[in-house]
């Protein structure tokens, strides 16, 4: 934030503070409502397989300008369209990646899985996205919505999201503010991601197949995956869900005589990745066997390879020129919405554009973040530190990142409730990202399922540059939607 000036507050759901007894009792029961209605995960620093913490919340929930959260809403399936476009594009993922897999072996990995797949064929022309588009309100615009990424593998929170609304409403009405539940949008996030996936199963066409879910070696967020699973059994008891990490299914996975993929006795319809987006989820080379197993299999994959390129933070900064835009959207309006929810990105290429951007973040860093191709939070580099991680790199090297203008949002005020925190809990400075999830379901050349699923919030301290809420800096939330003309 910059020092020069205060940075706007949005008007709160309700006025604050709270007296401190009547805190002190709400935010009891709202710790147990989390828990009692799986807000919750395992805990890192003293995991147990047993026990539960209640995730990070917010109290009460923060303000968001309605126009924009509308906006976003309406925008998901043209950005649905966009991603699948882009993924079925082979030319283009080619030559946008081609710079940076030469110097970032992840990414690397994963396109030489894509090579080899493209060499023999898709066994599968269907793929389905279950994608999160992430945005922040930037002041400096009207607070208009920014795109902070695009997720194309392991959009998490859709499940816990669900939940938070119930709960935030508990609270709401606890406090006499029933009348506010109005300016809080219902959220269907966990429904329509696992309608996705069981349409993607329809299309596959064998009533006994199974839907698999890749996790990690030890799932912390695991109400966030089994709300997903349970969702699918008690919804639709005929289909079974397995959970298997990247390690099991090397061990017991084939490919039958139709490329179908067989674990033991299950053939599997979709795989539903909610692992495999970082380096460390692959300890050897048959973790990597295991992704191009599944890859080359006849089973629908969220994401397919081309999609989980085509979330790379390398794609996402080409699709930023309008030019581009225009190679994957016909119509002009929907280039000219989508490209306003982008802001400034660059590439740092060794090239002309590349080193003139170079130059722009050594001159002022504080106005960029700096963001490598990986998913999971707490890599980026922000303002000053940039210049000192840029001067590390070799020209080569930074090719595997991108630069990005720093979105400026305005501030909430709240009560952030942590497992451990301080009770009562103190009012906090806050800024929140709102996240839109989105299905789309398709091959290469027609979209047969296209829809946004629903939304999450996750707020962060306004000194906290990464807002993971595992990672201890975020909290999960929900919107609580505002018109101008109620902001301060």
């Amino acid at each position: 934030m910059s020092s020069e000036a205060p940075t706007p507050v949005l008007r709160g759901c309700i006025k604050l503070p709270l007296a401190e007894d009547e805190l002190l009792e709400i935010t009891a029961k709202a710790k147990d409502y989390a828990l009692m209605h799986g807000a919750a995960m395992r805990s890192k620093t003293t995991f147990s397989p047993d026990t539960l913490n209640f995730a990070p919340f917010l109290l009460v929930p923060s303000s968001f300008p309605r126009k924009e959260f509308e906006k976003a809403v309406a925008l998901q399936p043209i950005i649905n369209r966009l991603m699948h476009n882009v993924a079925h594009d082979e030319e283009f993922i080619t030559t946008t990646l081609a710079e940076t897999i030469k110097v970032d072996e992840f990414t690397a990995n994963l396109f030489n899985i894509y090579r080899k797949v493209l060499a023999h064929g898709f066994t599968q022309a269907y793929s389905i996205g279950l994608l999160r588009s992430d945005y922040l309100a930037h002041l400096y615009e009207g607070c208009a919505i920014k795109q902070v990424e695009i997720n194309t593998i392991a959009s998490s929170f859709g499940g816990i999201a669900t939940h938070l609304v119930p709960l935030q409403n508990f609270v709401l009405s606890e406090l006499g503010h029933a009348e506010k539940l109005k300016n809080m949008p219902k959220n269907n996030a966990l429904a329509g991601l696992c309608d996705g996936m069981v349409k993607a199963w329809d299309i596959y066409g064998k009533p006994n197949a199974v839907i698999l879910f890749i996790i990690e070696d030890v799932s912390y967020n695991i109400c966030d995956q089994r709300f997903h699973e349970f969702y699918i059994r008690e919804t639709y008891p005929h289909i079974k869900v397995l959970r298997r990490t990247l390690t099991e299914v090397h061990r017991e996975g084939k490919l039958g005589l139709s490329k179908e993929l067989l674990l033991g006795p299950h053939e599997v319809a979709v795989i539903y990745f909610r692992a495999g987006y970082e380096p460390g989820h692959y300890h050897s080379q048959n973790e990597w066997d295991a992704r191009y197993l599944m890859e080359t299999s006849l089973a629908i994959k969220s994401p397919s390879i081309q999609y989980h390129l085509a979330g790379t933070k390398k794609v996402q900064q080409a699709l930023a020129q309008p030019s581009v835009l225009e190679r994957f959207i016909n119509d002009p309006e929907e280039i000219k919405a989508v490209g306003k929810i982008f802001t400034g990105l660059y590439s740092l290429d060794d090239n002309d554009a590349g080193n003139a951007s170079y130059e722009m973040a050594l001159r002022t860093p504080e106005k960029f973040v700096l963001k490598p191709q990986r998913e999971g939070g707490g890599n980026n580099v922000y303002g000053v530190d940039i210049p000192d991680a840029l001067k590390r790199m070799t020209r080569v090297e930074r090719s595997a990142w991108i630069l990005m203008d720093l979105i400026h949002p305005p501030l909430t005020k709240g009560y952030m409730v942590r497992p451990g925190g301080e009770m009562p809990p103190p009012i906090v400075d806050m800024v929140s990202e709102l996240g839109i999830f989105g299905v789309v379901i398709g091959d290469a050349d027609n979209i047969v399922h296209n829809y946004q699923a629903g939304h999450m919030l996750r707020t962060k301290l306004s000194t906290a540059n990464e807002g993971g809420v595992a990672a201890g800096l975020g909290a999960l939330d929900s919107p609580y939607l505002i018109d101008s003309d109620n902001e301060d």
